[in-house]
């Protein structure tokens, strides 16, 4: 028992350290207060109406109308039946947010380099240098709470992984099994499709060494074992991923039918997102180094260069006073590279750098290839169009690839690589100290590298122009003198960072040196190399997210106030939408059943209804949504909401069905189409329900509202004769079923976006209700997953125990 205390303790020491770190560096949730994330604020907005109906009912909704007139809730934080790894994260989880986060990167990262062979005070050493690294910082700094989740499990993935092909099947099957199913835990597939990459450069390297070494045997049996454990963390996340699989054919990452744009011009058809979507945030040649030296672009879009700046001059000159000023140099723009927006450069870490240099020239065999692989293929990619013939092949012939946009994310994969790269070659300097020759050769080849090339360009700084793509934008409103200004900022910042990475690299290589010759032990060593780390890398984080960042509970909270357009609508409690043309994309939905939301993937048809007609305040399509009000500014700027008397209401007889062939004529009709007399539809409804093109529509014909919820909806009608009532509500394929008097009946889809039922003569109560099958059917597979990885591990432990006992008898 005293052996295993003995053998546990520095892990447990570490753990501790872990959370006074992630705590230390988040300290003000300690007070109760939480980070301010913009893309969290507009998550609130967005999904308020389904968490007040959990809320209120105890129920989930898998429906919201809060946003771009209605959607699946399945991005929006959905709950599923049976989501026990949900529950299993949620306990790791345990630290306020963010810490909780940035506990998950070093506990994940520690874990790989563990099974990695590595010593617990290298590895500990190892997982700050991850943990820190500015992108991973920066990313819950503005809210992209999912991909930083994602991110952090990725290194415990690989451990399982690798114990298996380390022969340690049976824990390596189980710590897959249930560190993949964390991954997808975090729902953000684009994370693990990149993680997937990772993992296939792993098995093509880990293959050529099997065939070189005569092991092939050994590796497919590793094969075979993993998987299954991929089959069990599939099945683990089986509602989420059916789901998303299922809407994601809908939603905008799915082929669009459409052939032209609005404006008329030809469109190019994918299978998913458009390419210059894609490749809008494309990584810089130049910027790779950013992840050496950190603000060798600059930065930041908006950098805080203080008073002493020539920026804070410029604005003085300009007629600002000392004040404002200042206040302007807190966001000068000083990034000049070639992404439209960048919030902070990717920062790895000189010292991480630097020892990854190292690694390379001590490290032997196919970690090392596999991790030089890795990061090579990320970089690559992160070029985007600047790489263009690399990017466009993915795009066209890599599965899924068009899926996912900003292809900088890739850079996922090297800020892992590098930092273990980094630590397994010091594992081999400590472990191989007395080979001084070598070891020597490998640290002054690593400085000439690393320094070097800081010093280069340190001496052809003048080489660089330093011009922004933004430039003229700022040239327009503050002229030249301006624009001169920022010019000599970046070119200060360029300068500062250059020497504070040269410094860093002289300062680690010394360390190591002073080590080889005797002059420190290793524990020293590791210490200052742990303290160089840090401070490399939390000085770079605190530029971008520190304690200024946190607000109290109640602002994160409810980030939204009603003003007085709000107020006034809300006074109305009948069942409407609202067009907002003054708020923020998700503030709308925080009061309103709005026409407006910020999610990445909103339903296909109703994106491109809005760009070809909403967003050009096109009446005619606004009426058929049922918009209400409209929250417009008068000449004054006062926000007033105007009341559309014209919308169509919740649902309406038409007299005429309009076909049509096209998708492209289906959307163009809208444009003048009196949608309250007449519905455009698709042949292929007319067809397979056996639809007449005219109906009666008297006076006595009617139909209202009388009953509704976001994934229930009840109307009572009364017609003389058969008709064809339009309901403004979103046609969604998949989970909507329609009731007439309590018989089901079919659901066309009409005016591209909306649902269309024909309803026979009489009086009659019509129901639509939200209950998808897809989370019955994922909901089982879960369950029975959960229950078969439980019965695994137990086998597994007495499996274990039994080993144990046999060896010791």
């Amino acid at each position: 028992m005293q052996f295993s205390i003995k053998r546990v303790l520095p892990h447990l020491l570490v753990l501790v350290g872990f959370i006074i770190l992630s705590l230390a560096y988040f300290s003000p949730v300690l007070k109760g207060k939480e980070l301010f994330q913009s893309d969290i604020m507009q998550y609130i907005g967005m999904s308020k109406q389904q968490n007040d109906f959990r809320a209120e009912t105890g129920e989930e909704t898998y429906w919201t109308n809060s946003a771009f007139a209605g959607m699946p809730t399945y991005q929006l934080g959905a709950k599923y039946p049976h989501n026990y790894i949900k529950s299993l994260d949620l306990t790791l989880r345990f630290l306020p947010r963010p810490a909780d986060y940035l506990f998950l990167y070093l506990l994940s990262f520690y874990v790989l380099l563990l099974v990695l062979n590595v010593d617990f005070k290298l590895a500990a050493l190892g997982a700050i240098a991850f943990g820190f690294s500015t992108y991973l910082i920066i990313i819950l700094g503005v809210g992209h709470n999912s991909k930083a989740h994602a991110i952090a499990y990725m290194p415990l993935v690989l451990s399982g992984i690798l114990l298996v092909f380390q022969r340690k099947y049976i824990v390596g099957f189980i710590l897959t099994t249930i560190a993949l199913g964390l991954e997808l835990v975090a729902n953000h597939f684009q994370m693990t499709y990149y993680l997937m990459f990772l993992v296939i450069i792993l098995g093509i390297v880990y293959f050529i060494d099997a065939y070189k070494k005569k092991a092939l045997l050994d590796y497919f049996k590793s094969i075979g074992i993993l998987i299954p454990a991929v089959i069990l963390a599939i099945g683990l996340n089986a509602t989420n991923i059916m789901a998303t699989q299922e809407y994601v054919k809908e939603s905008t990452r799915g082929k669009s039918e459409l052939t032209i744009n609005p404006d008329g011009t030809p469109k190019e058809v994918t299978s998913g997102l458009d390419r210059d979507y894609i490749t809008q945030f494309s990584y810089g040649f130049w910027e790779t180094f950013n992840l050496y030296i950190p603000r060798f672009m600059g930065g930041g879009n908006g950098e805080d260069v203080g008073k002493d700046s020539m920026t804070y001059t410029a604005f003085r000159k300009l007629g600002a006073t000392p004040a404002q000023a200042l206040e302007e140099s807190k966001h000068a723009p000083m990034y000049w590279g070639d992404q439209p927006i960048v919030e902070a450069p990717a920062y790895i870490g000189a010292v991480v750098l630097f020892l990854f240099v190292l690694g390379l020239f001590l490290v032997k065999g196919r970690l090392k290839w596999w991790l030089v692989a890795g990061t090579l293929f990320s970089l690559l990619l992160s070029y985007g169009k600047n790489l263009g013939f690399l990017t466009n092949f993915f795009i066209e012939y890599v599965p899924l690839y068009n899926k996912f946009r900003a292809v900088t994310s890739i850079q996922v994969i090297l800020e892992l690589c590098i930092p273990v790269l980094a630590v397994l070659g010091l594992s081999k300097l400590f472990k191989h100290s007395d080979d001084n020759k070598d070891t020597l050769s490998a640290l002054k080849y690593s400085v000439l590298i690393t320094g070097g090339i800081a010093l280069l360009f340190l001496v052809f700084k003048s080489s660089f122009d330093f011009a922004g793509i933004n430039d003229g934008f700022y040239r327009q409103n503050y002229g030249q003198d301006f624009i001169d200004a920022v010019k000599e900022d970046r070119k200060t910042l360029f300068v500062s960072d250059t020497i504070r990475t040269l410094i860093l690299v002289l300062l680690s290589a010394g360390t190591i040196f002073l080590f080889l010759k005797q002059k420190l032990k290793k524990n020293t060593a590791l210490i200052v190399l742990g303290c160089l780390i840090l401070f490399d890398l939390i000085s770079v984080d605190k530029r971008y997210v520190n304690d200024d960042d946190f607000v109290s509970a109640l602002q994160v909270n409810k980030p939204f106030q009603a003003n007085a357009a709000d107020k006034e609508i809300l006074k109305d409690t009948t069942y409407y939408r609202v067009f907002d043309l003054v708020s923020g994309p998700s503030k709308p939905s925080y009061f309103h059943n709005s026409l407006n939301g910020y999610n990445a993937a909103e339903l296909k048809r109703y994106s491109e209804l809005f760009d070809f007609y909403v967003a050009n305040n096109n009446m005619n399509v606004l009426n058929m949504l049922n918009t209400k009000y409209v929250i417009v500014k008068d000449k004054d700027g006062t926000v007033f909401p105007y009341t559309n008397k014209d919308a169509n209401g919740n649902a309406w007889f038409v007299s005429k069905l309009k076909p049509v062939e096209t998708a492209n004529e289906e959307i163009l009709a809208l444009d003048s189409l009196n949608t309250k007399q007449t519905a455009v539809i698709n042949s292929k409804w007319i067809h397979g329900e056996n639809y007449s093109l005219e109906y009666t529509v008297d006076s006595t014909a009617n139909i209202s509202l009388i009953n509704h919820k976001p994934n229930y909806l009840k109307y009572k009608s009364n017609n003389r004769k058969d008709g064809f009532v339009v309901f403004s509500e979103i046609y969604y394929p998949h989970g909507w079923h329609a009731y007439i008097d309590g018989v089901p009946a079919n659901i066309s889809n009409v005016d591209y976006v909306l649902r269309g039922v024909k309803v026979p003569s009489g009086e009659h109560i019509i129901e639509f209700k939200f209950d998808p099958k897809v989370v019955h059917t994922g909901s089982t597979i879960a369950l029975a997953s959960s229950i078969l990885v439980c019965v695994l591990i137990v086998l597994g432990l007495v499996f274990g125990i039994r080993q144990i006992v046999n060896e010791r008898t």
